[in-house]
């Protein structure tokens, strides 16, 4: 089997449907979020960019503690957005044509100030990457309905946009 050809194909698979999202995306909206517990739009769709380098850091690294990062930078127009996503995506496809079915062996670990939160091999790591993908934009698509924003098919028709 090979788990790197399909890991590239889901990964891709998800990125035409995010652009999709992103192509629509209301830049007067940044700062709107459904809850007081619920990130802004804009933290939420640049998060959502972010997960497509996921694969590139997951296979270069043992670990990544959030303690130690810096603050990403937040794209605030729907081009700097597309660029983010389009950059990201590449990085991230990138490492996965350069890796080999080895290299998903090896473990890495999610840490907060020296604490592991979560530990898997680096195939499982990509894979929970891919969930975020697919949850984070089902979030991003429910501010959109919020908003009366029509939604884009994920994984066939919506709704709002009727095509097959």
């Amino acid at each position: 089997m090979d788990t790197l050809a399909q890991l590239k194909s889901e990964l891709d698979s998800e990125y035409q449907t995010t652009r999709k999202f992103f192509d629509i995306y209301p830049d007067n909206q940044n700062d709107y979020a459904p809850h007081e517990k619920s990130m802004k739009m804009k933290s939420l769709a640049n998060h959502l960019a972010d997960v497509f380098e996921w694969p590139n850091t997951m296979l270069k690294t043992s670990e990544l503690d959030f303690a130690d990062g810096d603050q990403p930078v937040l794209s605030s127009t729907k081009e700097d957005l597309l660029k983010k996503l389009d950059d990201n995506y590449k990085s991230g496809i990138d490492a996965l044509e350069n890796a080999k079915e080895e290299d998903l062996d090896s473990t890495w670990a999610l840490k907060y100030n020296g604490n592991e939160l979560a530990k898997w091999t680096k195939y499982a790591s990509i894979r929970h990457s891919l969930n975020q993908i697919t949850h984070h934009r089902a979030q991003l698509g429910v501010y959109y309905r919020l908003n009366d924003i029509p939604l884009p098919g994920s994984y066939g028709p919506s709704a709002d946009i009727q095509s097959f």
